[in-house]
């Protein structure tokens, strides 16, 4: 199923019946709510099927909603934000390539600072560096953020660490654990990632015209593929629970924009102390950087108010990583 109309028919319907739960809803009712003709209403039952919704048809009389599914519908997590302006708008994709490449396209049509770009799968999902996110259906959370911040372009990595900020209270508020945060932008749980941060941005010398928030959380994942199964966990496999993904990504918009808030009103350094309280990894820890400088090992010695990270090499001085990843070192 591809991003667009036939999405946006999918949702009403969805809608539709969430509005009139338990209640039996005539096909021509249907047809006449979400656009379409009376012959293709059995073709969006069907479909809505495959996505788990369980609808039981009624001979002569027409559809009832039995229960709905974990599905990230604007209908279903809008009500639950109240005024929180991140999210006002949410764009729901059952299949797309990219949420941050769909954020960009509807801020290049004027899309409002606040706007949520969702998706149950993605099939070029990309984390930093342009590797790939795996990006399953309906388990995990990807989502973007459309953000228009009063800010230089400078501020951005501090857009990144203030998003991983608000991960983090929101994966310890759901289960209960106690995640970690590796600089610049990954959460972890029992060493293991679970969310990773994509900020991309178009900007001028003096000024961020669009930042996007690409955010990825395992959630409901069962297992992980070979090739990053010694490097990643999901919310369910570190707590044998299954989690409500809605629940789960409402939280996280509430943490956001509380933590960009906090930004705006008190500066940077408030978000640099956020960080280092929820992190291990912003002071005293033995790592591995890998950046463009080249590879080394180092001791953390503490985070800037730029958002960058100061380092203290083993054979050397202290410096700034202001870009790169860095690994533990047991």
């Amino acid at each position: 199923m591809t991003p667009g109309a036939t999405d946006r028919k999918i949702d009403k319907l969805v809608d539709l019946f969430a509005k009139n739960a338990t209640v039996v809803i005539p096909g021509p009712k249907i047809a006449s709510e979400i656009g379409v003709t009376r012959s293709t209403v059995w073709d969006y039952i069907e479909r809505l099927r495959e996505l788990g919704v369980d609808i039981k048809g009624h001979p002569a009389t027409g559809y009832q909603l039995r229960k709905l599914p974990d599905l990230l519908l604007p209908s279903l997590i809008r009500p639950e934000l109240g005024d929180n302006v991140i999210g006002q708008r949410v764009v729901h994709y059952f299949r797309t390539g990219s949420t941050n490449d769909d954020a960009f396209k509807l801020a290049a049509r004027g899309a409002a600072h606040g706007t949520v770009v969702v998706a149950e799968e993605q099939t070029a999902g990309r984390g930093r560096f342009g590797r790939r996110w795996i990006s399953e259906k309906s388990v995990g959370i990807y989502s973007s953020t459309l953000l228009r911040p009063p800010l230089a372009p400078a501020a951005a990595p501090i857009l990144t660490l203030a998003a991983g900020v608000a991960v983090h209270h929101t994966i310890a508020s759901v289960t209960g654990l106690a995640p970690d945060i590796r600089w610049p932008n990954d959460t972890l749980l029992n060493g293991k990632k679970v969310s990773g941060i994509l900020t991309e941005m178009q900007a001028e010398l003096d000024r961020l015209h669009i930042v996007v928030l690409g955010i990825g959380i395992n959630v409901n994942q069962l297992e992980m593929p070979p090739e990053i199964r010694a490097l990643a966990t999901s919310l369910r496999m570190e707590t044998g629970v299954v989690h409500s993904r809605v629940q789960v990504l409402v939280t996280m918009l509430k943490e956001l924009e509380r933590a960009y808030k906090m930004l705006l009103a008190e500066g940077n350094a408030a978000i640099a102390r956020a960080f280092t309280e929820a992190s291990s990894f912003a002071r005293g820890k033995k790592i591995r950087v890998v950046s463009n400088a080249g590879e080394f090992q180092a001791t953390t010695a503490g985070l800037e108010p730029s958002g960058a990270l100061r380092v203290k090499r083993e054979d050397g001085p202290e410096e700034l990583l202001v870009a790169g990843e860095i690994f533990e070192v047991k």
